[in-house]
């Protein structure tokens, strides 16, 4: 299996397939202070048994992303604690009140600046050969998601892959091709938007029920997708019987290249 599942729609996006050199590395956005959420950091709260940034980041090891790269902010310690026994490098924003764009411009720094370190393969030295964006307060993104947007980059060398919920806008996850690693790594606003746009006919899209894309901002989004988890029953790591049930995306041919993270 490829990453997408039986039936989804593969139609062009513009770039030409390639056999990809490296591995893809993750970049988990985990550097916001939770202020809609009240005194709570939002991240360390608990979702199917485990905490919630811990269970973003467990995903993205699942997909199979090396390195990933957690940037942390607000709580840094405390975040960091939650995911001490796990594989990944973590990346501190100072910045992190600029805004989400700061978080996602110091992670693809990271990735990019040390191919020695950041290489999943050998590669002759070369970074990653790409990176998929995720947010910490989106628990309900499963590793299949994750495995379709590498499956469709590799499939169309499209320059980005961007998610795209039913109903609603593009959000995370959204893989970035290596070459666009410069980009957004010196971006100043948008959160990845401008990046996008600017190469709009070389994007792809999969789309994903919405429930999949729901985040955490407020404690009614909270409740909600404590109840989304129990339902589908999954434990940590998103384990369970339907732990992959969003997995039925559908790659969109249009270039539709917005990306607007909610955070």
């Amino acid at each position: 299996m490829d990453g997408e599942r039986a039936g989804a729609v593969t139609r062009g996006s513009g770039g030409r397939g390639r056999e990809a050199a490296g591995g893809v590395a993750g970049i988990v956005a985990a550097a916001g202070a939770s202020t809609r959420m009240g005194r709570r950091n939002k991240l360390l709260m608990e979702v199917g048994g485990e905490a919630m940034v811990r269970r973003v980041v467990a995903t993205a090891l699942r997909a199979g992303l090396d390195p990933v790269v957690v940037v942390t902010g607000h709580d840094r310690e405390a975040v960091e604690a939650a995911l001490a026994d796990l594989p990944c490098r973590f990346v501190h924003n100072p910045e992190h009140a600029e805004g989400l764009h700061a978080s996602v411009a110091a992670g693809a720094a990271e990735v990019a600046s040390q191919p020695d370190r950041t290489a999943a393969r050998s590669n002759g030295g070369a970074p990653p050969d790409a990176a998929v964006v995720m947010l910490a307060d989106m628990p309900l993104v499963t590793a299949e998601m994750l495995r379709a947007l590498i499956a469709r980059h590799r499939r169309t060398g499209a320059l980005a892959v961007a998610s795209r919920y039913r109903d609603g806008p593009t959000a995370p996850p959204v893989l970035y091709d290596r070459r666009l690693f410069g980009e957004v790594a010196a971006m100043d606003a948008g959160c990845g938007r401008r990046v996008v746009q600017r190469h709009r006919d070389k994007v792809a899209e999969i789309e994903w029920p919405s429930e999949a894309g729901r985040d955490v901002d407020r404690p009614e989004h909270y409740r909600r997708v404590r109840e989304a988890v129990a339902t589908a029953g999954q434990g940590p790591g998103g384990s369970g019987a339907r732990s992959e049930a969003f997995g039925d995306g559908r790659a969109d041919a249009s270039s539709r290249a917005g990306f607007a993270p909610r955070g």
